[in-house]
């Protein structure tokens, strides 16, 4: 009996474990912001998206590119999710899984959103898809408040790796 109970418990842990799906974070805006004011020689590729945008969902396999051409180099895409924090398990997890997304993604618990996007960008009008190229070394910090399909994409990270 006292076997079996542990038996139990540790199938309960293990498949708990690998229920998660690794690389989500719920985060504040001061932890994102310590990636933006990073003076890192790394080019990170920020996209605000978010599961009920449907161009958002549609420019994410550009970001997946970007994530599996540039492995092991310096370049970092973070998929920042604007899904409210409730919806994490019924459905974010799941669209993650479903998609089988390989760049790290990070839920921003922050509702009131007039408390940080000019922080991102002044000139944010709060609109998703955005995105947010830097590489805090140079200073530079591009941003884009549109959709993105791979070759330009790549083209705007090529532009900060190569400056």
């Amino acid at each position: 009996m006292k076997n079996s109970f542990i038996i139990l418990l540790f199938l309960l842990f293990f498949i708990h474990s690998f229920s998660q799906v690794p690389g989500i974070s719920v985060i504040q805006f001061d932890a994102l912001e310590k990636i933006m004011t990073s003076k890192s020689d790394s080019v990170y590729v920020l996209n605000f998206w978010a599961t009920w945008c449907k161009p958002c969902v549609e420019e994410l396999p550009a970001f997946e590119q970007v994530t599996k051409d540039y492995k092991g180099k310096n370049v970092k895409v973070i998929l920042i999710c604007m899904d409210f924090k409730s919806k994490l398990k019924e459905r974010v997890i799941p669209f993650v899984k479903k998609n089988g997304l390989l760049s790290e993604v990070l839920l921003l618990n922050e509702p009131d959103y007039n408390s940080w996007i000019d922080k991102v960008d002044k000139k944010w009008s709060g609109s998703i898809p955005a995105t947010l190229i830097i590489k805090g070394d140079l200073g530079i910090r591009n941003f884009f408040e549109q959709s993105f399909e791979f070759p330009q994409l790549k083209s705007e990270i090529d532009k900060v790796i190569n400056q």
